[in-house]
């Protein structure tokens, strides 16, 4: 967990040799693999689960879903959803309240990659500067989520930090206004929504207080491989290995039973899969197995990705 100027290895002190090595790190000379091991213990985090399109969530305060990075800041420094320090410069929190927030670390919509390259660096540089931290709760102020609101105006103000924002809140009116306002979010380049019922506390784990909706897109790729599963998959199926039209290749290991896994769809056949977005390089985002496409036996068209993206 070091700053990268900071580390060394064995290699580097071979090199370099050992007195140059403890002048460049002031005196100290030592490897992380010689240092103790941090425990590491993950933030109990309230999580969402997927609203069932049936729902009526008619009063519950609706929310965009951010497109970042969780970051939870626990009155000292931010720690990622499995725990690792996030290491943000001085300049960045001073100003932030002495209690935990939940939150993300956001750049703006369609713009995970950056935020991820910058808040995961260990340099804690000037690039922090094109973040923000969005605040959408207080978990252990006690109450339901409205106190949480009001404590939240109170001690995540732009004026004591410049990088801090108030996750904006709308009470929900109908499911026709809840998919219209999806729509509006979508074209806008946005994520999703998330859904969080009046009244409810904050809870660690999975809740059906709080729900995500958001919409994915389809298209269809040609499996090339099928690469072998490691854990409880070993011996059978991990991933299929397919191509797009463009020539893109990724890999598809969730969505799949355990019948496929066992028989998996032939290479050369077409399958259909389920992403979120393209990455900066064309590659779907978090794609997911559907089915196979029993009507096309070679390369997919002429239903691409584009035509998807725009279906």
């Amino acid at each position: 967990s070091l700053p990268i100027d900071r580390r060394t290895c064995k290699h580097l002190r071979q090199y370099r040799g050992e007195a140059a090595e403890r002048e460049r790190l002031g005196g100290v000379l030592a490897s992380p693999a010689t240092q103790p091991a941090a425990t590491k213990v993950a933030p109990p985090l309230l999580l969402a689960h997927p609203w069932d399109n049936e729902q009526d969530l008619t009063g519950w305060f609706m929310s965009e879903k951010l497109d970042g990075v969780r970051a939870y800041w626990d009155g000292g420094q931010f720690l990622s959803r499995q725990g690792n320090p996030l290491h943000a410069p001085t300049w960045f929190t001073q100003g932030l309240p002495k209690i935990p927030l939940d939150g993300e670390l956001w750049i703006g919509r369609q713009q995970f990659q950056r935020t991820v390259s910058i808040v995961r660096r260990q340099d804690a540089g000037e690039l922090w500067r094109q973040v923000l931290y969005v605040v959408f709760d207080a978990p252990h102020s006690g109450g339901p989520f409205e106190e949480h609101r009001r404590l939240m105006a109170k001690v995540a103000r732009e004026d004591l930090c410049p990088f801090v924002r108030v996750l904006d809140q709308a009470v929900c009116d109908s499911t026709d206004s809840l998919r219209k306002e999806l729509d509006r979010l979508v074209t806008l380049g946005g994520e999703g929504l998330m859904l969080r019922q009046p009244g409810s506390l904050y809870e660690s784990g999975r809740s059906y207080t709080l729900l995500k909706v958001k919409r994915f897109h389809d298209a269809d790729a040609v499996v090339i491989q099928h690469l072998p599963g490691a854990g409880r998959h070993k011996g059978r199926l991990g991933a299929l290995l397919v191509q797009l039209p463009n020539g893109t290749q990724f890999s598809v290991g969730t969505g799949l039973t355990d019948a496929q896994r066992e028989k998996p769809p032939a290479v050369g056949s077409v399958v259909t899969f389920r992403f979120q977005e393209l990455t900066d390089g064309g590659v779907p985002r978090f794609p997911s197995f559907v089915r196979v496409r029993t009507d096309l036996l070679a390369q997919p068209t002429p239903r691409t990705l584009l035509g998807a993206l725009d279906a």
